[in-house]
């Protein structure tokens, strides 16, 4: 059988090739330590869960959704929590859009606004369904490298001006992934200065907007700043704030335009999320989470403390990431991030993902996930170091 040339183009998945060797070290009796994929080992809150069994006990949402754009109280759930978080006001009708989780979004958004030829500009290292759905679209990526000196932001004035004229799409991701760099509104009002000069839609994935650590740093949305609906629209995920990865609800918002585009491309490919589902993320959007948030976000800082501070002590050099759950660490003595993480994996038991997974501008690191599955997760994560130390 022939297949597509652009499945022949594009890379392995990276973290299907993660759950392969994870499968492949488990079967060969590891005990492996997996800092691999970025799934979160806790449950999803008990509100939640409840929440879906009540809803799934309603035979009305046993059938397809045809509401459009989602379950209007989830749009208007979505609506409120964005004026209360980043006091944006947003239209639940036009500028809110359920997702089969934001993945499917960020894939998506591509074939609704790019055209054979057209530019995206894609960081480096990024998320990498950013440049495969270009290549999907028949677009081409230009990749904004971003480097530690920068605090992990691309230098936008740096892009050619007719490289600039070309592009349709910028994508950006803070809390980033895999880097765990931040940003604030000065930075997101540059991008949008940038956008508008040169009619470019931002597409900014916001997955980890609510994993963050210190009392000085809230994540921003890039809609707080004037103008921003006319040129941007965020991808949120229940996935990490909620423990909902595989539930696979997330929204989009922003510009109304762009929602329309991505959702005439959506029905045409999906028929929406289970309604019961979209019903339980109306109760997780309007629960008073904020104990639960104060303890999630406890939780990660003592891995990533762990971590980080057990890492250095190794001798590497490690710096404590303010968002998200990865420690987007530089490999020690010079070695390569394939180099590196081969070695975690064969001689500790660890797995971890080669930063060149990610772009060229990876090279050099590995990214650890703070989330371990096991019963006493900090323990794991000590015992990591442990070999690390044996190790390197």
């Amino acid at each position: 059988m022939q297949i597509a040339d652009r499945l022949l183009k594009t890379p392995p998945y990276p973290f299907a090739e993660l759950a392969r060797l994870k499968r492949e070290a488990v079967a060969n009796g590891v005990d492996l330590i997996d800092f691999g994929i970025g799934d979160p080992d806790q449950p999803t809150p008990d509100f939640v869960v409840k929440a879906l069994q009540r809803a799934v006990e309603n035979t009305s949402y046993h059938q397809y959704d045809e509401t459009g754009y989602g379950l209007p109280a989830l749009r208007q759930a979505i609506a409120k929590w964005y004026g209360t978080r980043f006091g944006v006001t947003l239209n639940p009708d036009t500028e809110v859009l359920r997702l089969i989780g934001s993945k499917e979004g960020i894939a998506h958004i591509s074939w609704a606004v790019l055209n054979p030829g057209d530019i995206a500009l894609v960081p480096d290292p990024a998320y990498p369904v950013y440049k495969v759905s270009t290549l999907f679209a028949g677009g081409e990526s230009y990749f904004m490298p971003m480097t530690a000196e920068r605090g992990w932001t691309p230098d936008l004035a740096a892009i050619p001006s007719d490289i600039a004229d070309r592009a349709k799409i910028m994508w950006l991701c803070y809390p980033n992934m895999p880097t765990g760099g931040t940003v604030g509104l000065d930075f997101l009002a540059e991008a949008v200065a940038f956008a508008k000069a040169h009619d470019i839609l931002i597409c900014m994935d916001m997955a980890y907007d609510e994993i963050y650590y210190d009392a000085d740093y809230v994540p921003p949305s890039m809609l707080q700043v004037p103008g921003a609906k006319d040129v941007c629209i965020e991808f949120h995920s229940f996935s990490k704030p909620f423990n909902m990865t595989g539930w696979r609800l997330g929204w989009a918002v922003g510009n109304a335009d762009a929602l329309a585009a991505l959702n005439k491309l959506k029905s045409n490919v999906d028929s929406g999320a289970f309604l019961a589902i979209q019903e339980a993320g109306v109760v997780a959007l309007e629960t008073d989470t904020t104990t639960y948030f104060q303890h999630l976000r406890a939780m990660y800082r003592r891995r990533r403390d762990l971590l980080v501070d057990g890492l250095n002590s190794a001798g590497w050099s490690v710096q404590k990431p303010k968002g998200a759950f990865y420690v987007w660490a530089a490999t020690p003595y010079g070695m390569t991030a394939t180099a590196c993480a081969a070695k975690l994996l064969t001689e500790c038991g660890i797995l971890a993902t080669p930063g060149s997974a990610y772009g060229l501008q990876g090279e050099g690191y590995v990214r650890f996930a703070l989330t371990i599955q096991g019963t006493d997760q900090e323990a794991r994560i000590a015992e990591a170091v442990k070999r690390i130390k044996a190790a390197f």
